[in-house]
């Protein structure tokens, strides 16, 4: 994604947006609930229309997600790549990158299945959400669940395009990848041109998003009224279990950094605890790493961490690096599908976790809410879980989302010290 496009996105991200969408969603349960005591001849028709208006805004949200996974996934490896060949750092923080992500994905898959069995939402509770997801989206109802040979046999696309049609992200994250990869053995100049294309349709697709979030408080008003209407205070339940769940997932990733930092990095614990506290301030306050570079790289200094490593590591963590996000993404997705009461098998679940990790590095350095629908809908689908309430849960995301981000800093910075121990000359 080029600098323009971040730049686009992050500016329709900021200021009061956010707010106003997290208000309309709150006003549009509050007043669904109150039309709960009308007659259904009042109740009904409205309904419908909040229905048919939310269900437009969720369609437009939809309209960008195959395409982006193709343009995100593809100059995400790209970059990797390109990254790879620049030296020892680069290589070195690329694999820890790998490895933070793939570890981060099969921990939020885990633990946010363990939560949901160990806090479950009260079963009345999912029931009136589910009812009440039922009448904005018919799709939200549980598909057949796939056997494990279904599965296995569907991972390599017999036609890529008809995968894409029909919503299997697997196989087309199956081969997205491949290409991508294949991109590294193909002449520099024709390899840039097919990414700088791509860079191109994925800066596109990000101002449609962004227009898409612009008139989120309508959308998500009628949503919220049309679910408050069917589903009652149970709503503000499910929001606020949501809210608590994802945001211990977050918390776990961000102290799982701690430990890298001391074992890996060899950094006396208060010591990187003490250089943490200047980045992890700014990441709270502006939910962005990018922001957080400058204070990323005074807090490796302060470690002793040399220049060299910091100054390719940090910027390649910022660009392409986000720990919180395979974790935090994947629990999401998981949440969804045990709110809707589904069951997924073990071959969707592998798949997920899977889409969970790749898609990570595709994905964008910027507030939540931009990037919500786009990183957590892949997910879902290989999950075989609706994607209707993503669009509800983004109203809500800006409070996950300063974990996400407290999260990726911490990570990002005990990553550079792991890398800078590694590459020392013994």
């Amino acid at each position: 994604m080029s600098e323009q496009g971040a730049a686009a996105e992050a500016k329709a991200s900021r200021g009061t947006r956010p707010y106003l969408v997290l208000v309309a969603l709150v006003v549009g349960l509050l007043a669904g609930t109150f039309a709960q005591a009308s007659g259904d001849g009042v109740r009904e028709p409205l309904i419908q229309v909040a229905s048919y208006v939310g269900g437009l805004w969720l369609d437009a949200l939809k309209m960008t997600v195959i395409p982006l996974i193709v343009a995100l996934l593809i100059t995400g490896i790209a970059a990797g790549a390109e990254a790879a060949r620049a030296g020892r750092i680069a290589r070195t923080s690329i694999i820890w990158f790998v490895i933070v992500c793939t570890s981060s994905a099969i921990f939020g898959a885990v633990m946010m299945t363990l939560l949901t069995s160990a806090f479950p939402l009260p079963a009345s509770a999912g029931q009136a959400l589910r009812t009440g997801l039922a009448a904005i989206d018919p799709s939200t109802a549980s598909a057949p669940i796939p056997s494990i040979g279904d599965f296995f046999r569907g991972i390599v696309p017999g036609n890529v395009i008809a995968s894409a049609s029909n919503g299997d992200v697997l196989p087309l994250v199956v081969f997205t990848v491949l290409f991508a990869l294949a991109l590294a053995r193909i002449a520099s100049v024709r390899r840039q041109a097919v990414v700088t294309f791509f860079e191109g349709v994925a800066d596109a697709l990000l101002v449609v998003i962004g227009w898409v979030l612009y008139i989120a408080p309508i959308g998500v008003f009628a949503l919220g009224f049309a679910l408050g209407a069917s589903a009652g205070g149970a709503a503000f339940a499910g929001l606020a279990h949501y809210i608590v769940l994802v945001s211990v997932i977050g918390i776990l990733v961000t102290l799982w950094g701690y430990p890298i930092g001391v074992l890996a990095g060899r950094k006396p614990f208060g010591e990187f605890a003490k250089a943490l506290i200047s980045p992890q301030s700014v990441a709270i306050s502006t939910r962005s790493s990018l922001a957080s570079l400058p204070a990323m790289l005074g807090s490796a200094r302060a470690l002793g961490v040399r220049e060299q490593v910091a100054d390719v590591t940090l910027p390649m963590s910022v660009a392409l690096f986000r720990a919180t996000g395979p974790a935090m993404n994947a629990a999401v997705a998981f949440y969804v599908a045990s709110w809707m009461g589904y069951q997924p098998s073990i071959g969707a679940a592998i798949a997920a976790t899977a889409v969970a990790s790749v898609i990570s590095y595709g994905a964008v350095s910027l507030p939540g809410e931009v990037s919500f629908i786009s990183s957590i809908a892949p997910i879902a689908m290989a999950l075989g879980a609706p994607i209707a309430p993503l669009a509800l849960l983004v109203a809500v995301e800006m409070v996950p989302d300063i974990f996400r981000t407290l999260g990726n800093v911490t990570m990002d910075v005990a990553v550079t010290t792991a890398v800078d121990k590694s590459t020392e000359e013994g």
